[in-house]
Formats: structure tokens, sequence, C-alpha cells
């Protein structure tokens, strides 16, 4: 299985003005962006689930109106077209920011940061300072700040790709653009002219187009993440990506943090002491004090042996009933021709089937009951990517390090990578294939934002009914000139 090290650049104030050039480069030659952030809050959870989309977008707007993002995850991948397969140079930069407002930061939120190794001190000593809502002195398309790396973010024209990204484009709007319109359709509408190559929301992708058992960050990079580890090493004859990373000498080096990502294991199977709950939303109501495992291998092998078991339980139910494969079947024979001591009924099961089965069963409705009770928990792992969690926060994996939105943001580009492989149209020539790659094509997935709790995701388009705002024509004259 594939391992690699992840090279995350600690972006911050002291050295935001040397790393400027290499950002800005990034970003302009990359083929996509993934960017993923960590905030001091999210206000009431209840309401950013809530069952009207309109009502939770106001629940959002408030929390981005008075809370802050406190670092910034940004993951550029640029695909090597010279190269075999899909191969991607990757750099990934992790921006420790401080809000020059006021604003709220929630006990909880500092909690969970504190236990994945976010360092308060470093923020407030060094943190690039930044101003929310609207221009301040009409100055963002100039000098060295985030507002401004923002607006080159969006003259790069590149897709956007986020996990479960609804809070967080709220966030990047208020904090780096403007102020965030009354309307949620004023606000899709506004996102379509700011990102017209597309946004990715890798939840979506994982929970609708690849149709993963679980889709939380962490789970669905470590699945994709091993199944590119199988094609591989199969020979490489499957769809698959290659990630190649900058090596950095020098003092540059001492602005690197090292991520080491050892391949999936495959051999943490077993479910006796997996925590139902983390397996299903990827996070637990007892935090760090569960005596179960929240090993996210592990659970990923026991999802896929699940599946295994109930494929061949319906393949059993099929052959019963006479729909099985034809050719799976022993030749034809009545059950009175048999010896004596051969004949059964033809529904029974062979010598140790009946009881494979009955085992089966029995986890089956384990799983079923223990999943029911945490249903109304069903994807909010994701939401704030930590924020809302609670105050013990989830169990740390031994080999899962500090929680980072750099490393977060390279995790959400490695699914799409992954997504793009995979999802390449059957029978298209090599070119059509490139094209396709090129513009990050996945038709079914493109501008769809997960929403919690529903069964379809929002479509980020511009309604002939809504007009973009103000405050964001009067960005796009200073993005892109007059008449844009």
């Amino acid at each position: 299985m594939t391992s690699y090290v992840v090279p995350v650049i600690d972006v911050q104030n002291d050295n935001f003005k040397e790393l400027w050039p290499a950002i800005l480069l990034s970003i302009k030659t990359s083929s996509f962006i993934a960017v993923d952030t960590e905030l001091s809050g999210l206000g009431n959870r209840k309401s950013l689930v809530a069952d009207s989309i309109e009502d939770r977008y106001k629940a959002i707007c408030h929390a981005a109106r008075s809370r802050s993002i406190l670092s910034l995850g940004i993951a550029c991948y640029k695909k090597q077209d010279e190269k075999a397969a899909d191969t991607y140079l990757v750099q990934v930069y992790n921006l420790t920011l401080l809000c020059s407002e006021e604003y709220i930061i929630e006990p909880q939120s500092v909690q969970f940061l504190v236990q994945h190794g976010f360092d308060f001190n470093k923020q407030y000593a060094s943190g690039i300072p930044y101003c929310k809502g609207n221009n301040k002195g009409g100055t963002d398309d100039r000098g060295v700040h985030i507002r401004a790396l923002f607006t080159e973010l969006l003259r790069a024209k590149k897709p956007l790709v986020l996990h479960n990204g609804l809070i967080d484009m709220a966030f990047l709007y208020q904090c780096f653009y403007a102020h965030l319109p009354e309307r949620l359709a004023t606000f899709t509408a506004d996102l379509t002219e700011m990102f017209p190559a597309g946004i990715y929301d890798t939840k979506h992708v994982t929970k609708f187009e690849l149709c993963f058992t679980a889709s939380y960050l962490e789970y669905a990079y470590k699945k994709c993440k091993l199944d590119n580890s199988r094609a591989l090493t199969s020979g490489g004859n499957g769809p698959h990506v290659r990630l190649e990373f900058c090596q950095y000498a020098g003092h540059m080096s001492s602005y690197v943090d090292y991520r080491d990502c050892p391949a999936v294991s495959t051999s943490r199977e077993g479910r006796a002491d997996i925590c139902q709950c983390y397996a299903v939303c990827g996070w637990c109501t007892n935090g760090t004090k569960c005596p179960l495992s929240h090993d996210t291998e592990r659970i990923i092998l026991w999802h896929e042996n699940d599946t295994k078991k109930s494929k061949r339980k319906r393949k059993r139910q099929q052959e019963r009933k006479g729909g099985g494969d034809p050719e799976s079947k022993v030749p034809h024979m009545e059950v009175d021709d048999a010896p004596d001591d051969q004949q059964r009924a033809p529904e029974s099961l062979a010598d140790g089937e009946e009881e494979e089965e009955e085992e089966e069963e029995k986890e089956e409705k384990t799983t079923t009951t223990t999943t029911t009770e945490e249903e109304v928990h069903r994807d909010d792992g994701d939401v704030g990517r930590g924020a809302d969690q609670p105050a013990d926060g989830p169990k740390k994996n031994p080999d899962s390090g500090l929680h980072r939105a750099g490393f977060d943001a390279f995790m959400t580009g490695f699914i799409l990578a992954h997504a793009c492989a995979l999802t390449k149209r059957d029978g298209a020539s090599e070119q059509q294939q490139q094209q396709e790659q090129e513009q990050q094509q996945l038709p079914s997935c493109l501008n769809k934002v997960y929403l919690s709790r529903k069964t379809v995701s929002l479509n980020v388009v511009k309604s002939s009914f809504s007009k973009s705002s103000k405050a964001h024509l009067q960005k796009m004259e200073m993005v892109w000139g007059p008449g844009a």
C-alpha cells in the first residue's frame, strides 16, 4: 500500500510577504484549488440544520457576521499532463489568521482546536490580520494581505473544492469579500459569478457519486486513499492518481510541517469494539471518554466486510428463489434423483452457511439498532469541521496528527482527484478525457453543495428571478475591471 509525506507550508504574518509570490504562482498554475477553514464558532447548531434552507442560510449568515476564520487551508492541485495516469503536483498552505475586529469565540471550539494542536498564542502573536465585510478604503486589490489573496483566487478562475462547503463559502464571503446578502438566492447568484469554473463539494461527491457508507472528511479521504492504493498495487491497471510534492530546502524548510500519511492498514478488521455513532457520522457524544474505537481505517474495513456479506446474502436469497445467475448454478437435478444421503430441500443451506447467515443477521440487527438511535446526529460531523463537536471532542486516532486547515484542504482535494479518475467516461477518446480532466468535469457534481439531513444538495445557480447583490457587483468591477 502507498504511503507518502505531505509538506504543509505554515504561513504567518512574518513570512506572508516572502511566501506571497509562491502562493500566487501555485494558485494561478493549479488545475483546481481545495479550501478548508477553522472557525471560532457556529452559533446555534439546531438552526444550521433547520428544515427550511432559507432559515439555515440566515443562521449561517449570523454566525459568519459574528464569528471569524482562525485558519485557512489552501491546497493547489496541478495536473501533470506529461506524466502517466493522473499525476498531480500538490502544494499545501496553512494560513494562521487574526480578525482585527471583535468576534465571538466559543469555548467548545477552543477546546476542540487546542486538543488538535491549534496554537492560540501563535495566532494572536503572528496571525495575518484582516477586516471583515466590505472594502476598507477600497484597497483589496493592492498590497499583501488576505483579502488581496482571496481576490487573486477569484481572478485565477479555477474550480473551488470544499467539503460540506456551504458554511465555508459563507465565511469566506463575509470575511474576505463583502457583507453577505440577506437572501440565499442572491448569495448563490453571486457565487456563480465569483467562481465561473464551478464549485465542487466532496461531501456531495462521496455521498451521491461514489456512494460511500459514510462521508465525513477523514473517512472519505482514507477510503479514497485505500481504493487508490489497491489500484496502484494491482499493477496500476485500474483508475488511480499519483501525487508529487515540492522539495523545500534552506530556510524554507523551517516553514514546513511534514504530515506523515502511512498506508491504510488492511489488518484492522473486526467490529466488536467499534463506536457505531462515530462510524456513522464522524463524531461521538462521549468524546475522548468513549471506550470504543474511533479508528477510521478499522471502520472502513468493517463497512467493506459488511458490504461483502450483504452481497453474499442477497445472492443466496436470489438462488433460493430461482433468481440467481444461471451460470453459477449446479446443472439441473431433481432432488429425488440425488442419492439418499445428499437429499435435502432445495432452499436449505450448505454446511456452515446457515450459521454464517445467522451470524450476519445478528450483526445486521445490532448495527441497525445502534444506527437508528444515532440517526438524529447523522452527517453533523462535518459541520464546521470540528467547531460543532461536543466539549470533549472526538477521540483522536493514534496516527491522526494535528487537525489543521491545510491538511484538511489537502484531503479534500485528494478526494476530488480520485473521484475524477474513477469517473472518466468509458469509450471517450484520450483527447476528450484530457479535456474533461482539465475542466474537472464531474457533471453530476458541478455546483452541488451538500445539505445535511437532506436527500438533495443545494444547486448553486443564478436564478432568472434573482439578481446579484450590489456589493458583489462593485467587487466584480474591482476584480475584473469595469464592465465585468
